[in-house]
Order: structure tokens, then C-alpha cells, then sequence
């Protein structure tokens, strides 16, 4: 042995190291963000006619922040779903009316984040409108905070009805004085929607589609949108007027947990779809 030979194993063993930590994938590559299977859309390529205001995107919603998952104000589904949309859309624009989405497909990250936040029972900053008469502490028991849900399986939309031409809705502003999301119209959060008897995300039971106490134009109103969804294949969760399945899912037992973006959709042609 040479004397150079000890010196000659340690710089090899030190590059033998040095290319195992280059060679190494990083954390993005170990982990690739999940995209979206064959089968998913953005609805405004569907129907650009539809109005979005996606509220997890926004301050504006029962949490008071953006919520996790949502990197795009953006209304993603499957396409049975996105289409079955189209049809309802056209029979309400003949009446001078629009569909107007508050949220479609919701990542898994979104409804954990939703479990964190009601978990913590210090944040009730959002509490004056959105759940001023239910405890937080009883936010899972009483059904309205659950670890799964059904939008992460992609046909399921919290929507309603506004009558055109559409006035714009103005930004919420984080800290301003908050009013119950089941106050009469004219004094709730200013939204172009109809008066549904209660806004959207409102944990009470008035947001119980057919609660007896919604009457008169509240109730022909719930009527109007349920009646125009039901006839192209859609279900509504009884206990929130806004919330309504297309049946039959594609994806009934995938909960999925790709972003909000349209970097998650797969290909596909835009022309086909209009």
C-alpha cells in the first residue's frame, strides 16, 4: 500500500457521499402535488355563464382565512356534474335568473383544515355571523364540522340563485363588525343572491331546506333553486339549502386531495365541453 492510500478511501468515501446526497430526490420530488384523474373540469369552461365567488378562496367564511388547498378562485368538478349545471343554468337564465357557486370540489387539506380550526375552541372570531347561537364545542357533534365530506369527491356544489342583471358583491373586510347569517336580508353581509332566509355556511337550523319557519319569497325562492337542480339529476343535503350532489357520482368512494388550480386538471379539450 501506497501512502497515499488512506487519503485516496477517504476523498472516495466522501464522494460516494456527496453523489448520494445529489442523487437524493428532493421533498417535491418525493412527494408530487396529486393531480386531478381524467374526468375532472373547470366550470367556467363548461358554462362561463354560471357566477363563482368561491368563499374559501376569500376571508369571508366560517374560518376567516383563506382555507388550505384553495390557490384558485375557481369552481372545479366532475364533468357529469359540470354539465348536469349547464342544463339547470339554462332553464333558470330563460326566467332571468343565474346560478351563482359558493364552493364545488374541496380538498381533503381544506376539510383537515376545517377540523384544526374547530378543534380549537379560542377561535370564534367569525362566531357573529356564521354560528351565533351553536356552541364551537358543539361544531362536530351537531354535524356541521365532519373529517371527511363529499365535496372531495367532486360532484358535490354549495350554490344559489341570483336574479340578473347581477349587482357585484362587495369585499369583505377582515374585523368589520359581523351580523348573523340569519338576520333579515337587508341587514346580513351585502350578496346578490335571492333571500334565502339565511346566508350561505349559516350553522342553524333555519338552513334546513324545508325548516317550517322559511315562508312567502324565501320559500318559493329554495324552491326555484332545488326544483332546477333536481330535474338534471342533483340531491340536496336536507340540512343546508345550498348544498346539492349529482347522483350518480363518478367517484363515490374517493375522497381526493389535489389543490384548487388549474394546474391540477388533467388535458382535455375546452372545445369539446362548450
Amino acid at each position: 500500500m501506497t501512502a497515499y492510500g488512506p487519503a485516496l478511501r477517504k476523498l472516495a468515501v466522501a464522494a460516494v457521499a456527496l453523489f448520494a446526497v445529489a442523487a437524493a430526490p428532493s421533498p417535491a420530488q418525493a412527494r408530487p402535488e396529486p393531480r386531478a384523474p381524467d374526468g375532472f373540469v373547470a366550470l367556467r369552461d363548461v358554462d362561463p355563464t354560471i357566477i363563482q365567488e368561491i368563499r374559501y378562496f376569500t376571508p369571508h367564511n366560517f374560518v376567516g382565512e383563506r382555507v388550505t388547498g384553495y390557490r384558485a378562485p375557481m369552481c372545479l368538478l366532475t364533468e357529469p356534474a359540470a354539465r348536469a349545471l349547464r342544463k339547470a343554468q339554462r332553464t333558470l337564465l330563460r326566467r332571468g335568473y343565474s346560478l351563482k357557486v359558493y364552493d364545488c370540489y374541496r380538498p381533503q387539506r381544506a376539510v383537515d383544515h376545517f377540523v384544526r380550526w374547530a378543534e380549537d375552541l379560542r377561535d370564534e372570531r367569525m362566531k357573529e355571523e356564521f354560528y351565533p347561537r351553536v356552541d364551537k364545542s358543539r361544531l362536530f357533534e351537531d354535524g356541521y364540522i365532519a373529517e371527511k365530506s363529499g365535496h372531495s369527491r367532486g360532484s358535490t356544489v354549495d350554490l344559489t340563485i341570483v336574479r340578473l342583471p347581477a349587482p357585484p358583491t362587495r369585499p369583505y373586510v377582515p374585523g368589520e363588525p359581523l351580523t348573523p347569517c340569519y338576520a333579515p336580508q337587508e341587514e346580513r353581509f351585502p350578496d346578490n343572491s335571492v333571500d334565502m332566509g339565511t346566508g350561505y355556511d349559516c350553522f342553524d337550523t333555519l338552513s334546513h331546506t324545508d325548516d317550517p319557519r322559511i315562508t312567502g319569497v324565501q320559500r318559493a325562492h329554495r324552491d326555484l333553486l332545488r326544483g332546477a337542480l333536481v330535474k338534471f339529476g342533483f340531491v340536496n343535503l336536507p340540512e343546508e339549502w345550498w348544498h346539492f350532489t349529482y347522483k350518480p357520482e363518478p367517484f363515490p368512494d374517493t375522497y381526493f386531495d389535489f389543490p384548487v388550480s388549474r394546474r391540477s386538471l388533467p388535458h382535455f379539450q375546452v372545445e369539446g365541453l362548450r
